[in-house]
């Protein structure tokens, strides 16, 4: 694996462990109601854009990272609309 590559996987490892802080502290405590609905929408669909935009390439970081980090959004999502 190149280093190009190995870089990608880092970025990609670190955005998407930040996203689980907030998830389980949503989960947690049953309340989201400082997460921005704007906010998770928007982000998500950039997350999309760029999942489809990874299988285009076919740059493996881009998909896991943006797949995955799209996973936990749309749990954090979830949580927001039941804990309204």
């Amino acid at each position: 694996m190149d280093f190009i590559t190995l870089l990608g996987f880092a970025a990609g490892l670190l955005t998407t462990i930040a996203f689980f802080p907030q998830m389980f502290k949503t989960w947690k405590t049953k309340s989201a109601k400082d997460v921005s609905f704007v906010m998770l929408i928007t982000f998500m669909s950039g997350l999309f854009l760029w999942l489809i935009y990874g299988i285009i390439l076919g740059a493996l970081p881009i998909i896991l990272a943006n797949g995955i980090t799209l996973f936990l959004n749309f749990i954090i999502l979830w949580l927001k609309i039941k804990y309204k």
